[in-house]
């Protein structure tokens, strides 16, 4: 019995990760390429070469300033709920986990051959990228993910058919 209560523990420990998993997953890559289309902006392009010429050490401070910089969002979200202002902050936590992922995401793309020159993060990179694709994989072959995935495509086959009869019918 106890191996069995210890795998519901670990199950409903590990949900929330693996929530936060699929989240940077949906979004990594198209922030990412969002963040890219920066890259047109003259000034923005040379941030970005000066960030892409940092050496190891600067690289990890560069990628972990995002995380730090969203604590005091964070922070304010957690006054505003305390307020009672539900809608507000909830409305500011997903803009700043939006704008994180977004931000983390491309300053991984510039940092990551700088990153991978520090051995111990590239120790830990490979294991953690690993398990991560691994656990991913589970998720997207679950039952769940599968009726979603299908739920997800019957609407937008709705949607489609909805907006090719509207625009049929207005000038």
């Amino acid at each position: 019995m106890r191996p069995f209560i210890k795998k519901i523990f670990r199950n409903i420990l590990l949900a929330p990760v693996v929530l936060a998993l699929l989240f940077e997953e949906w979004g990594w890559e198209p922030l990412a390429r969002a963040f890219a289309r920066l890259r047109k902006l003259p000034l923005w392009a040379k941030f970005e070469d000066l960030i892409t010429r940092l050496p190891p050490w600067a690289a990890l401070l560069a990628f972990g300033v995002p995380a730090i910089m969203l604590i005091p969002v964070k922070l304010l979200a957690l006054y505003l709920f305390s307020q009672g202002h539900m809608a507000t902050g909830l409305t500011l936590v997903i803009a700043a986990k939006v704008t994180g992922t977004a931000l983390a995401a491309r300053l991984f793309q510039l940092t990551e051959p700088a990153l991978m020159r520090l051995a111990w993060f590239a120790r830990l990179y490979g294991p953690w990228k690993r398990w991560k694709d691994r656990t991913l994989t589970q998720v997207r072959a679950s039952a769940i993910w599968c009726a979603m995935r299908k739920f997800k495509l019957q609407v937008r086959l709705v949607t489609q058919k909805f907006w090719t009869t509207c625009k049929g019918k207005w000038p």
